[in-house]
């Protein structure tokens, strides 16, 4: 019988679906689950896509895999995983490899790379963006892992991958152990963001122009003909020209405005706390999560907290849904330019030695951060690899220097009528806060100085220093 040259176990909706991308890409794939039902039903309904070896048994299932294994774990994230993980490791062979395709915590990845490693396994951590549909027909694809393993992976990976408009896979190897993991934490942090700042401008237009869903929808739509287009520019016209079956209602109108979130965005915040990044559009989309979230909170302060608000007062109704248009690509190329100051810290941080230009071109097709603007991104980090920001490309700093008064009048609108904007905010204090020839920080180290000697530097002179607060107020060199 012939060996399956790559095999999957965990064949809930993603797993089940990149078998079948395997598959479908002429590759042999072995399949297992904990549970033979979910085993017997894919090959019964989609028996006839490839060539599929099923396997009730995690040792048959390995048995029927040719050398080096291959093996791609597809179960929920933590305790589940390092239990199969266990499993594989008393059948598996040195040199086979084992793919973690889920959303794990990248130090996580770290840990069983390590301990696998000393096994004499490769331990591969991929990150896998597409959601049921990409996991079908070619996602973008974030595999981490030592880089012998990326030889034998690597064009199985490549084949099933979306492709770019140039033809180019969406995968490529990240870089050593936890990488491929955190890459696609980023990613989801970037998603987060983005679906944030969509949410507000929605909001702002509904509030600002007493709009329809269905009208929104137009815009939206009309957006996704220019710089803005996107995967998730183009779902939000659907979504919002749904209407519901049992009411007539838009749907979004009778959708609870509480929005869930599977923890990536939060881990992200707390990386980039770590490494010190300020990643703030991204951490105001999780915040604004966690407050939709609040229903208590909300239901107490709409009783008790006064507004002051203003009217929105607008004359121009083109002009102000350019602006808001203007704002959130703005806002937009922050979230963007903030991640992958997360991706370059971390890869100093770990020695992971990431090309972040092949970031931008790994999520040009596949990922749902998919976006036109991808281009114009991997363009910056070709014309200058070492990019201290995204933002100070000429491209994009151009782009928002365009947009930028557009942007001011949108976060000040917000304000002043009561829409809350985090996203938008935020995102504009951070370019106002780059872009500031001082900041406040300066008091911040005189008070820490003074309550707790953790001194500071001058701008006229090298060295450190401390003031004696108490008595003369003398200055010390630290």
């Amino acid at each position: 019988m012939a060996l399956a040259q790559i095999g999957v176990t965990g064949l809930a909706v993603m797993g089940r679906n990149l078998a079948r991308n395997f598959a479908r890409n002429g590759f042999t794939v072995a399949v297992h689950n904990r549970s033979p039902q979910k085993m017997h039903s894919l090959l019964e309904d989609h028996g006839d896509e490839g060539t599929f070896i099923g396997s009730e048994t995690l040792e048959d299932f390995v048995a029927s895999l040719q050398k080096p294994r291959t093996v791609v774990v597809m179960v929920q994230a933590g305790g589940p995983t390092d239990a199969v993980i266990d499993q594989l490791t008393g059948l598996l062979e040195q040199g086979d490899i084992i793919v973690d395709a889920g959303n794990a915590l990248y130090t996580d990845t770290m840990r069983r790379e390590k301990d696998l490693a000393a096994k004499g396994l490769h331990f591969v951590g991929s990150g896998v963006s597409g959601g049921e549909e990409g996991a079908l027909l070619g996602p973008s694809i974030m595999p981490g892992g030592p880089a012998e393993s990326y030889v034998t992976l690597g064009p199985i990976l490549e084949k099933i991958a979306a492709k770019a408009e140039d033809g180019t896979p969406c995968c490529v190897h990240i870089g050593p152990d936890g990488a491929g993991h955190f890459v696609k934490m980023v990613h989801n942090g970037i998603e987060y963001a983005d679906m944030q700042l969509i949410g507000e401008a929605y909001d702002l237009l509904r509030t600002g122009l007493d709009l329809e869903p269905a009208q929104i929808a137009d815009i939206f739509a009309e957006w996704n003909q220019g710089d803005l287009e996107s995967f998730l520019i183009e779902i939000t016209a659907e979504v919002l020209r749904q209407n519901d079956a049992i009411t007539g209602k838009a749907l979004v109108d009778v959708i609870k405005d509480e929005a869930g979130q599977k923890g990536t965005g939060r881990w992200t915040v707390k990386s980039a706390l770590d490494l010190g990044v300020p990643v703030t559009g991204i951490a105001e989309a999780t915040f604004a999560r966690a407050i939709s979230s609040q229903v208590a909170q909300r239901a107490a302060a709409r009783d008790v907290l006064t507004a002051s608000t203003g009217d929105f007062h607008i004359n121009n109704r083109e002009g102000f849904v350019e602006d808001v248009r203007l704002a959130l690509y703005a806002s937009k190329v922050v979230a963007y330019a903030q991640g992958f100051d997360q991706i370059c810290a971390a890869s100093e941080e770990f020695g992971w030695d990431i090309t972040l230009g092949d970031m931008a071109k790994i999520w040009r097709a596949g990922c749902i951060i998919r976006a036109r603007f991808l281009d114009r991104i991997t363009d910056a980090f070709t014309r200058d690899p070492e990019l201290p920001t995204l933002l100070v490309d000429p491209y994009f700093s151009d782009e928002i220097a365009g947009g930028v008064g557009a942007w001011r009048r949108v976060v000040a609108q917000a304000a002043l009528t009561g829409v809350p904007a985090p996203a938008f905010g935020s995102s504009l204090a951070y370019y106002d806060s780059l872009r500031a020839e001082r900041l406040p920080a300066a008091l911040i180290q005189g008070q820490r100085d003074f309550f707790g000697a953790h001194t500071y530097k001058r701008v006229d002179r090298d060295g450190t220093f401390h003031t004696l607060w108490s008595g003369d107020r003398t200055e010390v060199e630290a």
